[in-house]
């Protein structure tokens, strides 16, 4: 027997013998069984294969230097699944199959007989969806209530979506819909009732999920580990909301240095990727008791993180890059509390949320809470319900060179005091930004669409001592104490007219400064509290253009109006590539314009924190989103190679 410690390759191949021990001759058959001998420094190399397994890690790395990496053999493909095949289908009538499975297959974990709920999960409200699901050729059918509705199968064009931004969400393939399924859960089986109208299951592949996860951690406080270079599918993963136990298809599972890259990952029932908290903070107790809202549970959350350790030192810093994420129920990445100082960068992510099968406020791309230090950088988000959402103490957080499009929403901001930077973004879709938060950097972005500014005067949300997880407040949300420097707005009709605008006369009459809201703050002659609430916090806004009509804020300085067709479009070819297309007045090229950088930003009201690096160096903004580094007079909008007249550029 090799000596565990010793081993520096451990091989897997789910085509040999069990007995191995690791070598490259005698690999062992399960990924599991590398992780159960893995030891700090170890290099897994999974060959060529489909693993129907968890991986449940039983040691991490010591250090960045001594980290355990499970990557996949060089030109080789494996897939870890979370789901089995299910076969032996008996028709029943007309297009309506029936299959059972024993229960012991589910390891005494049956996702069909968990229900989809938890906190802030909204719809459908008359039923609950199960976390399973049932695959067809790889693609993942539709949960229906009852045998009845399968038979009728009915479509579905429209789905949920957020009532309080009032959209009505398309589905994105209604002709899929039809594909409907129905589970039912006795004491040693689980029936399944699928119609598969013109496919004879037993000549196809249809799989169901057996397990929530791909790769997750049981235990917390695993380290350092590399996942590289997989696919992985179908996890019966639970729905993710700050206040829970936050578990994706992979996840690190409340640790620290975790790399997720180069994989294939999609079909979590709802998330991919988690850098969430885990339940020791709390779990579900608005839903599973009900005496409280979920906001006040969700601030004890961050106090009971506190109180048991969450800090920079021990939990964090991980690295999501290069993945592709795709078609997951709730979100490609998700995360609260433990994803604070992380990278996610060099991500394609998309149809996230768009079947529209159930809803709650955690659906995005990418939804975090306390994102503090984090940097969402260099990534492609297109067909989701929304991109990004950053939601509480999104402090440090830096949102730059991002390309979004197709996209019901792209951008919010929700219930946080800044600093949190948003620069060289590309904002391609009919809806950009809902800005629900107050000490914003909107710098050298292109926004094609509308967007919402609201205030939030009924939660408090805390803000922290610079760089750190220490709480230093809480405060509402007023709205304004936002930069707004050298981006491009489009303008058109209002995504929700009354309720949108494109440009920033929202801003309309505030102060330019803050000696100026102190000066009307003070001269109002009420009490401590309401004066504040009742004027209007400063804005800075400047060297920005005002493309197809948008609209500018009334004391903006520097700028360019063009009520002319530019013609402005992010397209994406056949094979991916995504351009930005239009034409630009030469008057865009006339505004005063700078370089932006930390001092020019200066800071926030409430958080007494620069818009800078983590680790508390200044930030230049003089390279654009393709990388290209700027002039001394920067072109406004986050390509620096426009020039007036017919633009094609390539973004990504």
């Amino acid at each position: 027997m090799t000596d565990a410690a010793k081993i520096k390759e451990i091989h897997v191949d789910c085509n040999a013998l069990q007995g191995g021990d690791g070598a490259r001759d005698t690999p062992v058959n399960t990924i599991q069984a590398a992780a159960d001998i893995a030891q700090p420094g170890d290099v897994v190399i999974v060959h060529g294969g489909v693993y129907r397994e968890n991986v449940n890690p039983k040691r991490g790395g010591y250090d960045e230097y001594s980290r355990i990496t499970y990557t996949v053999a060089e030109g080789e493909h494996a897939i870890i699944k979370g789901s089995e095949i299910l076969g032996n289908w008996d028709l029943v009538d007309g297009t309506i199959w029936h299959a059972s499975v024993a229960n012991d297959v589910f390891h005494g974990c049956n996702p069909y007989a968990l229900p989809l709920e938890g906190d802030w999960l909204e719809r459908p409200s008359d039923w609950k969806l199960s976390l399973g699901n049932v695959y067809l050729n790889g693609k993942a059918l539709y949960e229906a209530p009852s045998v009845e509705a399968v038979k009728a199968a009915e479509r579905r064009d429209t789905g949920f979506g957020p009532d309080w931004v009032n959209i009505t969400e398309p589905v994105a393939r209604p002709e899929e819909t039809i594909y409907q399924w129905h589970a039912e859960v006795g004491d040693c089986t689980t029936e399944f009732w699928v119609n598969f109208h013109d496919y004879d299951p037993n000549a196809e592949l249809v799989e169901i999920n057996v397990r929530r996860t791909c790769f997750f951690p049981d235990r917390t406080g695993l380290n350092y580990i590399t996942v590289r270079g997989f696919e992985m599918a179908q996890a019966a993963c639970p729905w993710a909301p700050p206040t829970g136990d936050q578990i994706g298809l992979i996840g690190p599972h409340w640790a620290k240095g975790w790399i997720i890259e180069n994989n294939d990952i999609h079909d979590a029932r709802c998330s991919a990727i988690s850098l969430g908290k885990e339940d020791s903070t709390g779990d579900n107790e608005a839903t599973r008791w009900g005496r409280k809202p979920g906001y006040q549970t969700q601030l004890e959350t961050v106090f009971r993180a506190r109180h048991n350790g969450w800090d920079m030192g021990t939990i964090g810093s991980h690295i999501v890059r290069n993945n592709t994420l795709h078609d997951c129920g709730q979100n490609g990445v998700v995360g609260h509390l433990g994803c604070v100082n992380s990278i996610i960068e060099n991500n394609t992510i998309y149809n996230i949320g768009e079947r529209h099968e159930f809803f709650g406020h955690e659906i995005a791309g990418v939804k975090l809470h306390a994102a503090i230090d984090t940097q969402i950088r260099n990534n492609h988000f297109h067909d989701c319900s929304l991109g990004i959402w950053l939601d509480w103490e999104a402090q440090g957080t830096r949102v730059s060179s991002n390309v979004f499009h197709s996209n019901i929403r792209d951008l919010m901001i929700e219930v946080t005091s800044g600093p949190c930077l948003v620069d060289n973004n590309v904002f391609g879709s009919d809806y950009n930004f809902d800005n629900v938060a107050q000490g914003t950097a909107l710098v050298h972005n292109l926004f094609c669409g509308s967007t919402q500014r609201r205030a939030t005067l009924n939660r408090f949300t805390p803000y922290h001592l610079p760089h750190s997880t220490e709480v230093a407040g809480y405060a509402c949300v007023y709205s304004g104490d936002d930069r707004i420097y050298q981006n491009i707005f489009v303008g058109g009709d209002a995504y929700l007219p009354g309720v949108t605008s494109r440009g920033t006369e929202t801003y309309d009459g505030a102060p330019t400064s803050e000696n100026e809201y102190m000066k009307r703050v003070h001269a109002q002659g009420i009490g401590d509290l309401e004066l504040f609430e009742q004027v209007p916090q400063p804005v800075y806004v400047d060297g920005n253009v005002y493309l197809n009509g948008a609209q500018s804020f009334d004391r903006e300085e520097h700028r360019f109006s063009d009520n002319g067709d530019a013609h402005i479009v992010v397209t994406e070819d056949a094979d991916g590539s995504v351009w930005l297309e239009g034409e630009i007045p030469s008057g865009v090229f006339e505004v005063d314009t700078s370089y932006i950088d930390t001092a020019k930003l200066g800071v926030p009201r409430i958080v007494w924190q620069h818009y800078e690096n983590h680790d508390g160096t200044p930030i230049v903004i003089n390279r654009d989103v393709t990388g290209i580094a700027r002039g001394a007079h920067p072109v406004p909008g986050p390509v620096e190679s426009l020039k007036p007249g017919s633009n094609r550029i390539r973004l990504a």
